[in-house]
């Protein structure tokens, strides 16, 4: 396997100080599949004041956040290093912080890591090869399993039953099966990690290559009911007339669907609203004499569910708004094949996207999973027509800034009136007749609104108006 000139450079110090120094965890891990990164994780017997004192001078920077826990961070050359301090923790069974304990052999610390295929090791500058739990054979089977037991391994960390989920995802491995039967069993002991850390965890299996075998590990094992309720939730029963999907297994291939449109790389809030963009299903089922099962406004409840399971998992703001709008916008395209969207509905759908229009394009083409051929066929081709329509109709009246015809001064001139809540409503009067008839020339605005504000019983003061008709 390449290592990195700096580790080397790094190990030679720690060797003429008369210390050890490994690469460790998943840099040896992702260096072994050719998947080179910045970070770099080592290993050394020396103690974090040890370790400051030699890379002294060496370092571009340090940081000593993690120093409690026996790691020192250091700069070099743009690379991100973590040097820890080999560890022999006792952890306290009611949450994930350990008794930090510093070890004194390398064996020691690699069987405390979670996963074998990161209990491998590389001495630097030697390039001695450490194995001692099988991690190499397990890498080349693409099989994840524990140094120990895997009870012990997630009463010590329960972080790690998500991890191995995100492996799963990230890395197309296949959890042993002990470690399955110990997810199962243990799966309630993930209430023990903070929302946060969970959230975290959740964002990087989605992310990963294989997404839908990381959730559907989740749910298999029982964590999802946990961290992910609304998940396994879509498994309802089908009718005995199968009238309705799966809506679970639905909703995987969506996101599948979803990730096969992606251009510049994994999207995160995409695959969000994927995933959970039929969550509001099971709360509006209806099984409606002789029509079948119903979801009547599903995307309504749906998009309010997704804003309080994002919430939960301390998602930001910014992503909890969008993946709640694509949940809610899911439907508006369906029943525009019929030929009824005049061009105010295709204004309305750009503007209430804004700058998820292309993102929605992508859900709404990813949420067609009928095995029918002629049905999928018939929605690709109503989605390219709407998208022609939408690009013939931004070309002329420029969509992406739909703005009414009047802006706030010249509503408060027009109907001399101040600044405050009227202006508020008569601008949102002027979006809707610009939604409505596309843009009209500053006259008819005018009139439009005067209109308007008679109607409110709005009496423009002294001249206003007069002073508009003049113009």
């Amino acid at each position: 396997m390449r290592v990195a000139p700096v580790a080397d450079e790094l190990g030679q110090r720690f060797t003429a100080a008369g210390h050890e120094l490994h690469l460790v965890g998943g840099s040896v891990r992702d260096a072994l599949l050719g998947r080179l990164g910045d970070d770099l994780d080592f290993t050394t017997d020396a103690r974090p004041e040890r370790v400051l004192e030699l890379v002294e001078g060496w370092a571009h920077s340090t940081w000593e956040t993690g120093v409690t826990f026996g790691t020192v961070g250091v700069n070099r050359g743009g690379l991100r290093l973590e040097i820890t301090t080999f560890r022999s923790d006792v952890y306290d069974g009611d949450t994930r912080n350990p008794v930090v304990t510093f070890g004194d052999t390398l064996e020691g610390d690699l069987g405390r890591r979670d996963f074998s295929v990161n209990a491998m090791a590389v001495s630097v500058p030697g390039h001695k090869f450490a194995d001692p739990f099988g991690g190499l054979d397990q890498l080349a089977t693409k099989v994840l399993d524990t140094p120990g037991t895997p009870e012990q391994s997630f009463h010590d960390d329960p972080l790690r039953m998500l991890r191995a989920a995100r492996f799963v995802s990230q890395l197309g491995f296949t959890p042993a099966p002990r470690v399955v039967a110990a997810m199962t069993a243990m799966a309630d002991q993930i209430t023990r990690i903070t929302a946060e850390r969970v959230g975290a965890e959740l964002n990087k299996l989605l992310l990963g290559a294989h997404p839908r075998a990381g959730l559907a590990l989740l749910t298999q094992t029982g964590l999802a009911d946990h961290v992910l309720p609304e998940l396994p939730a879509l498994r309802l029963e089908r009718d005995e007339h199968l009238q309705h999907k799966d809506v679970y297994e639905h909703s995987l291939t969506v996101l599948d669907q979803a990730i096969a449109q992606e251009e510049d790389g994994p999207d995160l809030t995409l695959r969000w609203a994927a995933l959970l963009h039929d969550i509001g299903k099971p709360a509006t089922r209806r099984f409606e004499p002789g029509q079948g099962v119903s979801f009547h406004h599903h995307e309504v409840v749906g998009a309010k569910l997704v804003r309080k399971r994002l919430r939960a998992l301390r998602m930001p703001k910014s992503m909890i708004d969008d993946v709640a709008q694509l949940t809610f916008l899911h439907l508006r395209f369906h029943g525009y094949g019929t030929g009824a969207w005049t061009d105010s509905a295709v204004r309305r759908y750009v503007t209430d996207a804004g700058d998820l229009l292309s993102r929605l394009h992508k859900l709404v083409r990813a949420d067609c999973t009928t095995r029918n051929p002629h049905r999928r066929r018939a929605l690709q081709r109503s989605y390219d027509d709407l998208e022609r329509r939408i690009g013939e109709i931004a070309a002329a009246e420029d969509l992406a800034r739909v703005r009414p015809d009047l802006d706030g001064n010249a509503i408060m001139e027009l109907l001399g009136i101040p600044a405050g809540p009227l202006v508020g409503k008569a601008w949102k009067f002027l979006k809707e007749l610009r939604l409505e008839r596309g843009p009209l020339d500053r006259d008819v605005a005018e009139a439009e609104l005067l209109a308007w504000a008679r109607e409110q019983g709005i009496t423009p003061a002294a001249g206003a108006a007069g002073d508009a008709d003049g113009q």
